[in-house]
């Protein structure tokens, strides 16, 4: 089987040994109502409400969507608009928290005993791509009837430097892991399920060998540690030896890839009642004092993260929601934990610093590490020259905005951005012949 590009970068993974350690809970959590792909969800509370953990705050905005629950007790303060790590703005529910961490009473173990009670359950837990997709689970796993599904992959791979809140739930709640591959083997049949791990994570693979030992179909792949390997195209691949074809989806050639967390969390719903409410999160970076990992309620400030790891070493020069390669930077540390924050980094103004661009050289570096095979140079020649059938020629929406192509650029040139920009232009380009074709 061919190998697919990408990029070896430095692991920094300090925090992989690092037992997590729970977030005491802060004065107010403001909650998002978009913190999911699909629609926003809808609240169903208003100011001076009373609310208790896990009750349900916002209910979801459509068929691709996801509710919203409570994570702390309190006092609603506000519904309304706030700024978000994107810059724009977005309905949040802020909740001043009586410390009591008192469950709401209405929560009650869920009855499955099939697919569509599964289903059913898995929407109302409020869980979705915690490996920071944020898609809905619910709405991943409601298969056409058409698709015959050969494999369910798990994703373990967290290729990303620092990030190690995934390899955390795989030693630190195996069993649900573990209980979670369970569940969908009864009820998502596949003839496969894969744990894929990179190398670099013994002790998870370990774990995750001793809990599925003897479970027939289900295996444990340990794949190399090569940015980007968690990418979903790419680890269909490195399992399967399947090509996902531009503008298909991963059921299309008989996959789905789930991350482990989110596995772990419908698990722990099913057994408990209680719906997704907190996440652990990867608290590092050059200018963070102790890096840990950290159980947060979600709407908890990043702030707070930050303060319980003894604060900076020197002023941050950038704060990233997310790794290094496909997080984003946020405007400052106000902005709460959401369901997809699996980890926040402070980086110092060393690593920080973006490099100031020259002239291509033309050595071809972008193309050979592309996991996707395709000709970043080309592509930014086409923006440049605005052609965007050129662009819809060299397959520019085929890019994963992995960042490969700028990691290994010698001319620093800003191409991950490019590559963005680039698909913009494409689709400007295709909307008037759509809306033709329509009329």
């Amino acid at each position: 089987m061919r190998k697919l590009g990408g990029v070896h970068t430095p692991h920094n993974k300090s925090t992989a040994h690092m037992q997590s350690e729970l977030l005491p809970i802060p004065p107010e959590v403001v909650i998002p109502m978009s913190m999911h792909t699909g629609a926003p969800a809808k609240p169903v509370v208003a100011a001076g409400d009373i609310v208790k953990v896990g009750q349900l705050i916002a209910e979801a905005g459509g068929s691709v969507s996801s509710p919203v629950h409570s994570s702390v007790s309190g006092k609603v303060m506000s519904v309304g608009n706030v700024p978000f790590a994107t810059g724009e703005k977005t309905t949040a529910v802020r909740i001043a928290s009586d410390g009591g961490q008192t469950l709401c009473e209405a929560l009650q173990i869920p009855a499955v005993s099939n697919t569509a009670e599964f289903l059913a359950a898995v929407r109302d837990s409020g869980v979705v791509g915690l490996g920071g997709a944020g898609y809905p689970t619910y709405a991943k796993l409601r298969l056409k009837e058409s698709v015959k599904l050969d494999y369910i992959i798990v994703n373990g791979a967290e290729c990303e430097p620092y990030i190690t809140s995934d390899t955390r739930t795989m030693v630190e709640d195996a069993q649900d892991v573990y209980e979670g591959i369970l569940l969908l083997k009864e009820y998502i049949p596949a003839g496969n399920i894969v744990i894929g791990i990179e190398d670099n994570k013994a002790e998870a693979i370990e774990k995750m060998r001793g809990c599925c030992a003897g479970v027939q179909g289900v295996e444990v792949k340990v794949l190399p540690s090569q940015y980007p390997q968690g990418e979903r195209k790419v680890l269909v691949y490195n399992v399967t030896g399947r090509v996902v074809p531009e503008g298909a989806r991963l059921p299309d050639v008989g996959c789905i890839v789930i991350n482990c967390t989110t596995l772990a969390a419908i698990a722990q719903y099913i057994r408990t009642g209680l719906p997704l409410v907190s996440r652990r999160v990867t608290v590092d970076g050059s200018a963070v004092s102790a890096p840990k990992n950290v159980i947060a309620p979600i709407g908890a400030p990043v702030s707070a993260l930050f303060d319980f790891c003894g604060g900076f070493t020197q002023e941050p020069k950038k704060i990233l929601a997310g790794g290094p390669m496909m997080g984003i930077a946020i405007p400052d540390v106000s902005m709460p934990v959401v369901k997809t924050t699996n980890a926040v980094l402070a980086l110092n103004k060393k690593d920080a610093a973006v490099p100031e661009e020259t002239v291509c050289i033309r050595c071809g570096r972008c193309m050979r590490n592309c996991p996707m095979k395709l000709m970043p140079v080309e592509i930014e020649t086409a923006y440049r020259s605005g052609k965007p059938e050129w662009l819809d020629m060299y397959k520019v929406n085929l890019c994963l905005e992995c960042g490969c192509c700028a990691y290994v650029c010698p001319a620093k040139r800003q191409l991950t951005h490019t590559m963005k920009l680039s698909k913009r232009m494409l689709d400007d380009h295709r909307k008037p012949a759509a809306r033709g074709a329509a009329s």
